[in-house]
């Protein structure tokens, strides 16, 4: 009976829960603390907002510890790794950091620029809304409590290197931290031999093609930061491999806003503007494949992708072209993009490929986009848009019926253009040809077909007649006109 009592006896003491390592994803490089507003800049890293203006007030640049300098000329909010920071302190019972104030930011700043130049120090002078007088060398000298005083240039945080995916905003998964398979891996990629670099990016690019769950736990910060070295090597094989390696990490759902983050990107850009022709394809397959994260669109736009990506859709390489298409047609479903599009002159360059039939179906998924944000219409409509659509549908070279279904889904964007549309589909015979389209097409074409009927034959309350002429042929803006009823 005694060993019954012993067997069934219970313990409340609760045994105190593992802290988990704060990931050194989620803190800013400069305050070395955790985020509570992260951005992203132009060259892809991540900081604390305040951090950032502290830094361009101070202009002062810091060198990382991956020996990496930062581009501050864009600022982005990095609102998928805030979320996962949240995430992750409820989970850890941490309170939610709070944000640093700029009076904090700016002193911290300027406390890291005098360690680096100490030389410099009476001469500095820190900036808040104007000029702000520096009282002592003592105020410059004091140093925050969670930050060192090493006379090193860059900034290391306080915690070692934890390695998480927060491309999630709802998960944070962790890895084994520097697994032996990853350090053999770095020793190879961050050899000076070329030799051995080659084989590394080759045994990386098998080892990750048909492996899932190898592409995600070799997805570390550290290869990442290798592989931005090694993408724009002038070694063809060296470079290829890198990419195509990169374009495997990046099937990998959870590692595409983790890539970005990394500051990858525009040495993806580099090489699609002047890399050799098989990593240009590569370069092309991972800006679709990164762009197909909502959370990564607005910023490979920032990070300067667009133009490179449009000069790439005139390629000699068939799958440059065809990827090219493919990532400005994800990019263009945000707004940001479409107006950067449309003031680089992508309208008329894109109609005029679909003039020639060059790419019709991607090009036509991309003029659908455009047509759907105010900037895009008027440069279509300004274009010639109108008259091009129509007259393929009258000649009716279509590959497919999801090519003719594209052509009216571009037609029906314009007609949102109001009293302009309706002047240049009635220069164009277009409510004749739909009549015909709708007898014939499937359902989902004839759906469309009745959408633009519908806008062209709606009646205006006004009684006065449409001098149709002289709208055509107006210089001002048409979508303010307005005809007054009787």
């Amino acid at each position: 009976m005694g060993t019954s009592k012993q067997r069934w006896r219970i313990s409340f003491h609760k045994s105190p829960s593992k802290q988990l390592p704060i990931p050194i994803e989620f803190v800013c490089p400069i305050s070395g603390s955790l985020m509570a507003d992260p951005v992203i800049v132009s060259s892809g890293h991540t900081f604390e907002r305040h951090c950032v203006h502290a830094c361009k007030s101070l202009s002062f640049t810091p060198v990382l510890p991956d020996g990496s300098i930062p581009d501050f000329s864009t600022v982005i909010p990095n609102l998928a790794l805030k979320s996962t920071i949240l995430n992750f302190c409820r989970s850890s019972f941490l309170d939610p950091p709070k944000p640093i104030n700029f009076l904090t930011a700016e002193n911290l700043v300027f406390t890291l620029k005098a360690t680096r130049n100490p030389q410099n120090l009476a001469k500095d002078t820190a900036r808040f809304n104007g000029l702000r007088v520096i009282q002592s060398e003592t105020e410059l000298n004091r140093v925050p409590r969670h930050i060192s005083t090493s006379s090193e240039e860059s900034v290391t945080p306080r915690s070692g290197p934890t390695y998480y995916s927060s491309s999630s905003a709802s998960d944070v998964e962790t890895l084994n931290p520097n697994s032996i398979e990853e350090d053999e891996l770095l020793v190879k990629l961050k050899s000076s031999q070329i030799s051995e670099q080659e084989e590394a990016v080759i045994s990386f690019r098998k080892l990750t093609r048909t492996r899932e769950e190898t592409r995600f736990q070799l997805c570390t910060p550290r290869i990442l930061s290798a592989l931005r070295v090694l993408i724009t090597s002038r070694y063809v094989s060296v470079q290829v491999n890198s990419v195509a390696a990169l374009v495997n990490l990046s099937l990998e759902n959870r590692n595409k806003v983790k890539i970005l983050r990394s500051g990858i990107v525009p040495s993806l850009i580099d090489v699609l503007k002047s890399g050799f022709q098989e990593s240009q394809e590569h370069v092309a397959g991972a800006l679709f494949s990164l762009a197909l994260d909502d959370q990564n669109k607005t910023a490979i736009g920032v990070l300067g992708a667009l133009p490179p990506l449009l000069h790439a859709l005139r390629s000699e390489s068939e799958r440059t072209r065809h990827d090219s298409a493919l990532a400005l047609y994800h990019l263009s479903l945000v707004q940001s993009n479409r107006a950067k599009l449309v003031k680089l002159g992508a309208v008329q360059a894109l109609l005029g490929m679909v003039k020639t039939g060059h790419m019709m179906g991607r090009i036509l998924l991309i003029l659908c986009n455009l047509a759907a944000s105010s900037e895009g219409r008027a440069a279509m409509l300004d274009g010639g848009a109108v008259e091009c659509f129509v007259c393929m549908l009258r000649k009716g070279e279509f590959d497919s019926e999801s090519m003719r279904e594209n052509c009216l889904a571009a037609l029906y964007g314009l007609s949102h253009g109001g009293l302009r549309f309706k002047g240049l589909a009635k220069e164009a015979a277009a409510e004749e040809l739909l009549i015909q389209v709708e007898e014939m097409g499937s359902e989902r074409t004839r759906d469309k077909v009745r959408k633009i009927l519908e806008v062209l034959r709606q009646k205006d309350e006004e009684e006065e007649e449409v001098d149709w002429e002289k709208l055509l042929n107006s210089d001002d803006d048409i979508s303010q006109a307005r005809i007054r009823s009787s």
